[in-house]
């Protein structure tokens, strides 16, 4: 959790670069599903792409750019996949809860929220079967996050011409990396004018701004 002190015991939360709940909340007034799309495209640009930059795409740039090839791609894709896990929940304006999720818009377990968006969504539905993302989903994903490696044959390459090769189980963690920036570039242009992911992308940021 991003905060700055504002005064002794008193913080502001940031939810992107400069951005505080305060400052979406007076924002989101001006944001209508099926409004112009000029404040929309302000709104990727200030809040999401802002908060993605800060949060992910960067640092996953520091560390691919100042490793040596020593396994720091199991940092790299350990971001990426709660990265991916965070868009697939903007795009369904769904929010995580620990316990008692209530449908249909929060979740409690991600299989379902992750997986789907893989092989559902472009360009990621090139890649992915539905099996195949179950197998990423538990294999990868999971066993990163809960164990630090990957299982079942799967393996982290730096780079290949395919992102991620499931029939050889290899994740090429920088071709991936640009198939994930390419998704955000067209999620930001397809906000401007699609009224469901508004939508969505105001239960997720309203939620973020509780």
């Amino acid at each position: 959790m991003s905060q700055t002190a504002t005064s002794r015991g008193a913080r502001s939360e940031f939810i992107a670069p400069g951005k505080t709940k305060d400052d979406w909340t007076k924002f989101a007034k001006q944001l209508v599903p099926g409004g112009g799309a000029d404040v929309w495209a302000e709104a990727f640009d200030k809040f999401l792409l802002g908060r993605l930059r800060s949060r992910y795409l960067k640092p996953i740039a520091m560390v691919r750019d100042k490793g040596e090839w020593e396994g720091e791609g199991f940092t790299i894709v350990s971001i990426q996949c709660a990265l991916i896990e965070f868009l697939a929940a903007t795009r369904a304006g769904k929010n995580y809860r620990h316990k008692n999720a209530q449908s249909p818009h929060e979740y409690q377990n991600s299989r379902e929220l992750f997986v789907d968006f893989l092989f559902q969504t472009a360009p990621f539905d090139k890649l992915f079967s539905k099996g195949d993302a179950g197998d990423f989903y538990s294999n990868v994903r999971c066993a990163l996050l809960h164990e630090a490696r990957t299982k079942n044959g799967w393996i982290i390459w730096v780079t290949g011409t395919i992102a991620i090769d499931c029939q050889k189980k290899i994740v090429n963690r920088d071709s991936f990396q640009g198939v994930i920036e390419g998704y955000i570039n067209d999620y930001g242009i397809a906000l401007t004018a699609d009224a469901s992911l508004q939508e969505a992308f105001l239960r997720k940021f309203n939620d973020l701004a509780a």
